[in-house]
């Protein structure tokens, strides 16, 4: 048996390839939009990919079902209860797909989604256990897939609590302590809340250790697993449909172009976003006025998805020979409309330094100082609601996490100082430049954060 897990940082995304080596057939699982890795491991081991199948509709970032399908024929597969806008292979609960001795079985595990598959993988088909199985959503590594997404129409997150409770208590608990669990994601999405950074398990260990997996009745289940979720990232909705839907191919021949000076200008002049991925620091010393900081290095798709509009146009501002990068990573969460990039962000900005602003940054101890003044700023944390709780908060600080700002940034007052903080500057950064691309004047972050702040505590 050939078995490989892809994994990608930014999205704390794993997806697999399982085949079968005296047949040369192989199965992708879960695979992203960009499939040119799993095309290359294919050719380079002689397989021929016959099935792509999907554990669910990935609300996090653009499957390449279709990218796959078109560039090798194979059927694509997705759980009884899904329905698309293309022909699929529907994989009914206890469905054997042999590769050869290799053998896959589909387990239905709704809950995360209604249509939310895992897919035990046998090295022999007579095997008596399964070697390991893809979880999905469904079971993480220290976690369990969240039902309260919402990109299920018309169920519930008490209905999928309850389905979720069944498919990770009885189906999943049921396998031996020794099959493998690899699942679709890590620590750092938002698809659960308490995802380890490991990337693999066994059932015996998520049963001794995650508390999801610990005996219990349905109902504490669903009140234990949906406490303390933080809100999901704007753009979550828009790519769960996504992939419902019979949607253009990624081409990344054909992707963003480098923009003269003169293009990029009357672009920005015409309404279309600038995007600057370089490091806050950076940003702050000077930026165009109304781009919005979304560094490169960290969680950039998913934080670009969370402020961002996936009909906005985007200009890319990136670090020199990023850009390619950058404009890949937005395809990857369905951000299409990037019409192109300047490819020297410093040249750029001194060209137009009539544009340039700073960004205002504030240092913990100034803060204290300002709210100690007699017209204090507002404070604005923009970290998770499991932040705060673990780590303290600023007295009388505002709580709008990042991923709600976009639709409560008109709660903020209009008449105040604002100073926004995370957890250690990097959010706040993005927080701010998002403001500002909205007019808001007034407003700084603080340097380092919340960590910063705690350590200059009285």
């Amino acid at each position: 048996m050939f078995f490989t897990q892809y994994y990608l940082d930014c999205l704390s995304q794993a997806s697999y390839m399982i085949a079968d080596e005296k047949t040369q057939q192989a199965v992708v699982v879960d695979p992203r939009r960009d499939v040119s890795e799993y095309l290359a491991d294919a050719r380079a081991h002689g397989f021929t990919v016959v099935g792509v199948i999907n554990t669910h509709f990935h609300a996090d970032f653009v499957a390449g079902h279709l990218e796959m399908a078109a560039e090798t024929g194979a059927w694509i597969g997705y759980g009884s209860r899904a329905e698309t806008e293309y022909p699929i292979r529907h994989l009914a609960e206890g469905e054997r797909i042999p590769l050869g001795d290799v053998a896959l079985e589909i387990m239905e595990t709704p809950g995360h989604t209604p249509e939310s598959i895992s897919v035990l993988v046998y090295e022999h088909a007579d095997d008596e256990a399964a070697y390991g199985v893809l979880t999905g959503d469904a079971l993480f590594i220290g976690d369990v897939g969240r039902p309260d997404l919402l990109a299920s129409v018309g169920v519930t997150a008490e209905e999928l609590g309850g389905m979720l409770h069944d498919s990770v208590q009885n189906k999943l608990m049921g396998l031996p302590d020794e099959v493998r669990v690899f699942p679709a994601h890590g620590a750092g999405s938002a698809c659960g809340k308490n995802l380890s950074t490991e990337k693999q398990s066994t059932i015996g260990e998520q049963r001794a250790t995650n508390y999801a997996c610990a005996p219990m009745d349905r109902e504490d289940f669903v009140a234990l697993v949906t406490a303390g979720q933080s809100t999901a990232p704007g753009y979550f909705a828009y790519d769960a449909e996504l992939n419902r839907k019979e949607r253009p191919l990624y081409d990344g021949t054909a992707a963003a172009r480098p923009l003269s000076l003169d293009e990029f200008t009357a672009l920005r002049t015409g309404g279309a976003v600038v995007v600057d991925t370089r490091d806050p620091q950076e940003f702050a010393a000077g930026h165009l006025r109304g781009a919005v900081n979304l560094p490169a290095d960290g969680r950039f798709a998913e934080q670009a998805g969370t402020v961002l509009d996936p009909s906005d146009e985007l200009l890319v501002m990136a670090p020199q020979n990023r850009e390619e990068e950058v404009v890949t990573r937005l395809a990857r969460i369905g951000f299409d409309h990037v019409t192109g990039y300047v490819r020297n962000p410093e040249d750029a900005l001194r060209v137009l330094a009539d544009e340039v602003a700073p960004a205002s940054r504030l240092t913990a101890a100034h803060l204290r100082t300002a709210l100690a003044g007699d017209h204090p700023p507002v404070v604005v944390d923009v970290r998770t609601c499991g932040e705060r709780e673990a780590d303290g908060f600023i007295p009388e600080a505002l709580h709008i996490p990042l991923s709600e700002l976009p639709a409560r940034a008109a709660e903020l007052p209009a008449d105040r100082p604002l100073v926004l903080h995370c957890a250690g500057g990097h959010r706040s950064s993005i927080a701010a430049s998002l403001l500002r691309h909205r007019g808001v004047r007034d407003v700084s972050d603080i340097l380092g954060g919340y960590a910063a702040w705690s350590l200059t505590a009285a």
